[in-house]
């Protein structure tokens, strides 16, 4: 019988199947015994160990109780998560298995609608902008439009985080993509803004030095209260859990909330933006 061998440094996806291939061997089973333990057939697991088939989350997981690793640190389902989000900045797929379990989410953005708060046309204008300058391929495009996705459906649970969201002006006054889209988003954040679980405030242009923030910042409160930040670099993410330098920044977060607008301010500037886009 022929095995294709794989080099597992050609791409995850070959890691990926090369791992597969090798814990099964360590246990003494076949393509068949392993598939009846996840539920896939021989030809699937064939599929997947050669790489000529993707894995799934749902595969991954599997995989991790089959081999009782599910509880580990090196599981399938990271290796699975970096293969999806191969395009992805360092550390922000990691924050983001975060954010869709955490309690209380706040953020201040700066220039650009957050991820969370886009609607799928806006996204889409940022997405095509990347692959036109050749920042990110085609493919990298729809894939960070199908990790969106999942990224805003997780938050959709019960009982729902509470959403903190600061936006400098610079997010609001921006223009993206024609009229329409940009019309669309505004709406949106209104919209947003009247949920029962969120708060919405403009941080406006006068605040001048008042604005305790300069960077982007997600800050994250989890279910055990335990705190996180994530922040970004033009090439990198960075998640922090050393309440040492979270908690200075969860205090300027609080003073720039109060020094912002107010919701019902920050709608009614949303709403006369909107005037100018129709």
């Amino acid at each position: 019988m022929n095995v294709k061998e794989l080099d597992p440094e050609s791409s995850p996806q070959a890691a990926f199947g090369a791992r597969l291939r090798r814990l099964r061997r360590e246990r003494g089973w076949t393509q068949d015994e392993l598939g009846e333990l996840m539920g896939y057939s021989s030809t699937h697991m064939s599929s997947v160990e050669t790489g000529r088939k993707l894995p799934t989350l749902r595969f991954s997981r599997s995989a991790d109780l089959a081999f009782g690793i599910a509880e580990t640190a090196d599981t399938f389902e990271r290796e699975w998560r970096e293969i999806r989000h191969g395009s992805l900045l360092e550390g922000f797929p990691q924050y983001v298995g975060y954010e869709g379990r955490a309690a209380e989410i706040r953020l201040f953005e700066i220039g650009i609608i957050p991820g969370l708060l886009q609607t799928p046309e806006y996204a889409r204008v940022i997405a095509d902008s990347d692959v036109r300058r050749g920042a990110i391929s085609a493919a990298q495009a729809q894939e960070r439009m199908a990790f969106l996705a999942e990224r805003q459906a997780a938050l959709v649970r019960t009982p729902p985080p509470l959403v903190f969201v600061v936006l400098d002006e610079s997010c609001i006054r921006r223009p993206l993509g024609d009229a329409a889209v940009m019309d669309a988003q505004l709406a949106y954040l209104a919209e947003f803004a009247g949920l029962p679980n969120t708060v919405l405030q403009i941080a406006p242009y006068d605040m001048g030095a008042r604005r305790t923030l300069d960077l982007p910042v997600y800050i994250l409160t989890m279910a055990d209260r335990s705190l996180m930040s994530y922040a970004e670099s033009a090439q990198r993410g960075d998640l922090e859990r050393d309440n040492t330098f979270v908690l200075p920044m969860l205090t300027a977060y609080h003073q720039l909330q109060a020094e912002a607008l107010s919701q019902a301010a920050s709608v009614a500037i949303i709403e006369q933006l909107r005037k100018g886009t129709t």
